[in-house]
């Protein structure tokens, strides 16, 4: 947090010219001269003099006190300002004299305030004060920057990594999408070029929604219909998709892909592993302000030991980083088909 540029000046002034108001104002004694005269060169010299110390103090004194030399430099400070504001009392009251005579009331009032023990005293007592609400102050909004300064590395931290996830799913997909044509190509060439042609759509629409870290539902699910037309021309009937999306999900901005991902899981390691194929669902539905998206696809949750399980591992940290505690992931087998599921919690 950034201090304001003239902050310890308005500080510096509001808070000498109340003080010595409370001190000075207040007495039906005194004259109006001697109390505007000690009232005002007072706070004057209260704003010049704290000010040449607060440079001392920035010059040669560590907010942290990290050494012994810090300590000594303050408590030498403090002493030296005690004095010099002890004798500048004494000035200015000898100053007043030079130019008004006092009145027997007032010289019998001010005898209770003008002895050298008590001024010494509350003149340390003044400084001391300042002293810790200046470093009050300081300490605070020192702490304020730094927490400023960490929530600002943890957001660049965060769009690094999100950067970092959303560069691995092009690649991801790219891989098994040429595996695909690869094994088709010698098959049925029709078919392969048709599947370059539905990739070339695909990765248009993955590049160009790559920079941005929310999508609409409804712009994810025209991805997720271009993969599984793509997936049809390699596995034909043996691949059955089915969706139910609630009409008010629609609009819901997800992070781009994760569906895709999700879906491209269930037909590489459920459906394309089964003779007779299966079916793919996805549904999403709010429920309690929280939407849920669901993922299931005929077979068994099997997970090979040589699986790096990318795909899996980058939808876990988008949603970590993008939404925190307010978002899981799930993954199970129920009742004959594994089941993938988001639950994001909208604000």
């Amino acid at each position: 947090m950034k201090q304001p540029k003239y902050l310890f000046w308005i500080v510096q002034i509001t808070g000498w010219f109340a003080l010595d108001a409370s001190i000075f104002l207040n007495s039906g004694v005194l004259s109006n001269e001697y109390l505007w005269y000690s009232y005002i060169v007072s706070s004057i010299v209260g704003i010049l003099f704290t000010g040449a110390f607060r440079w001392y103090l920035k010059r040669y004194v560590a907010v942290d006190w990290y050494g012994e030399s810090d300590v000594l430099h303050l408590l030498l400070a403090i002493c030296v300002c005690v004095m010099m504001f002890f004798g500048l009392f004494y000035l200015i009251e000898y100053v007043y004299e030079l130019f008004w005579e006092r009145t027997a009331k007032e010289i019998e009032y001010l005898k209770q305030f003008t002895g050298i023990g008590f001024t010494l005293f509350s003149t340390a007592i003044y400084i001391v004060g300042w002293t810790l609400i200046y470093y009050s102050v300081k300490i605070y909004m020192q702490r304020h920057q730094y927490k400023a300064e960490q929530f600002e590395l943890r957001t660049t931290l965060k769009e690094a990594q999100l950067n970092t996830l959303k560069g691995q799913v092009n690649p991801h997909f790219m891989f098994n999408s040429l595996n695909n044509i690869r094994g088709l190509m010698l098959e049925d060439v029709d078919k392969s070029r048709e599947m370059i042609d539905k990739l070339s759509e695909m990765l248009q629409f993955a590049l160009s929604n790559n920079t941005v870290d929310a999508i609409t539902l409804t712009k994810e699910l025209e991805m997720v219909e271009n993969y599984i037309a793509l997936s049809k021309i390699q596995m034909e009937d043996r691949l059955s998709f089915k969706m139910d999306i609630a009409p008010e999900t629609l609009n819901v901005q997800i992070p781009p892909m994760i569906i895709q991902l999700l879906v491209e899981n269930s037909a590489k390691h459920g459906i394309a592993n089964l003779k007779d194929g299966g079916t793919i669902r996805l549904t999403t539905q709010t429920v309690n302000k929280e939407l849920l998206i669901t993922v299931s696809n005929t077979g068994k949750l099997q997970i090979s030991k040589d699986s790096t399980q990318l795909g899996l591992k980058n939808i876990k940290q988008r949603l970590r980083l993008m939404y925190g505690k307010k978002a899981s992931f799930s993954l199970k087998e129920l009742d004959g088909e594994v089941v993938a599921q988001i639950k994001i919690i909208q604000s």
